[in-house]
């Protein structure tokens, strides 16, 4: 492949999530389909940092349609299976609560930093793997109790986030958390 080709994959990749993403709302949830096509969405969550860092690729553009994948996905997420399943009110305002902190969050970013985008940290990334094994999981595990379990890395997660923004001079993707080690970069970490 040319060189232009290779460094644009990773963003292809983000770009494909979106659209994969975004026609699960056309399909019959949990079907067979649904989940060929989420499980190739996922893979190409995998790939794409992965391939932007091998080609050496890596971009505020990839970050920033990362970021939108991910947000795409959880978006469509709720809108199938909030409605599609018996779920303790509880944890509807659990989930709006988690929903607000985020938009405050992205609020916050666009206003200090000019940007928009979200951290890479380790309980963003938990929580987004667990997110993605939820459907898988659906008919093994009760949906109320999977939610709870959800919630709590979400809402820690949520609120590392925003207060790593409230504590930062500048946005870096790639916080992993916000205790850092002494001595090692988010690189490094």
């Amino acid at each position: 492949m040319g060189r232009s080709i290779m460094t644009s994959l990773a963003n292809y990749l983000s770009i494909t999530r979106i659209a994969l993403v975004l026609s699960l709302l056309l399909i019959k949830p949990l079907s067979t389909p649904f989940f060929v096509i989420y499980i190739v969405s996922g893979l190409t969550d995998t790939l794409d940092g992965y391939v932007a860092r091998k080609t050496n690729s890596e971009s505020k553009l990839g970050e920033k349609l990362d970021s939108a994948a991910d947000l795409v996905m959880v978006i469509v997420l709720l809108v199938i299976f909030l409605p599609s399943f018996k779920i303790n009110p509880v944890l509807i305002v659990w989930i709006a609560v988690i929903i607000i902190t985020r938009l405050i969050t992205m609020a916050l970013v666009k206003l200090k930093y000019k940007t928009f985008g979200m951290l890479h940290t380790y309980g963003n990334k938990i929580t987004g793997f667990l997110l993605f094994l939820a459907p898988i999981f659906l008919k093994l595990v009760e949906i109320n109790a999977m939610l709870k379990a959800l919630c709590t890395v979400a809402s820690i997660a949520s609120l590392e986030e925003l207060a790593i923004h409230i504590s930062s001079d500048e946005f870096v993707a790639n916080r992993r958390s916000l205790i850092m080690i002494k001595g090692r970069t988010d690189r490094q970490a």
